[in-house]
């Protein structure tokens, strides 16, 4: 079967080929720009109203706190000194006995010079050693802490090679869908 009878003269074929129309303004480009700028401004704000009002409030709790352990610190070693004083302390009977001693003779004292130093100790290093004596007495409960690093996370499971790894094959994820998003028509 042959087509050889086509009569085409009397038909009117206005084919044009149209091209889309093309975007005088690229809308979702402006679209896509303001919401990136609006997330990017918003982040901004946070960060300056964390800046201005919770780092000053944490510092001045901080602060707070290290004056509160030290007016603590301060009241343990008073306790700790009132306490070493009362143990130290002596009851003295307040009427002596005059003992019968007999009378003094003169007896005669060769002095003879020696070179003799005197220690003088300081006040503050007898305080501090008998704080140590006494809080080395006292019996604490010592809770034990662990010295050691945490070993969680995704960095100490896979390390800085896989990090590395994965950035490369991230990197050619996006190379490709490049290369076929320009490859496919339409």
């Amino acid at each position: 079967m042959t087509f050889d009878n086509l009569d085409t003269e009397g038909m009117d074929f206005d084919v044009e080929e149209s091209t889309p129309p093309e975007e005088s303004s690229n809308r979702t480009f402006i679209i896509v720009a303001g919401i990136l700028g609006g997330i990017t401004l918003l982040a901004l704000i946070c960060i300056a109203v964390y800046a201005f009002v919770f780092l000053p409030r944490q510092r001045a709790d901080r602060e707070r706190e290290i004056a509160e352990r030290n007016a603590q610190n301060t009241q343990i070693a008073l306790a700790i000194t009132q306490t070493s004083a009362a143990a130290a302390f002596t009851d003295t009977p307040t009427v002596t006995p005059v003992p019968n001693t007999p009378t003094p003779t003169r007896t005669p004292v060769i002095a003879i010079p020696t070179n003799t130093t005197v220690a003088s100790v300081d006040p503050r290093t007898a305080t501090v050693s008998a704080l140590l004596t006494q809080a080395a007495q006292v019996t604490q409960t010592v809770m034990p802490t662990s010295t050691a690093l945490p070993d969680t996370g995704f960095a100490d499971d896979v390390g800085i090679p896989g990090l590395l790894g994965m950035a490369v094959l991230l990197i050619a994820i996006i190379i490709l869908a490049r290369r076929l998003r320009v490859a496919t028509p339409g």
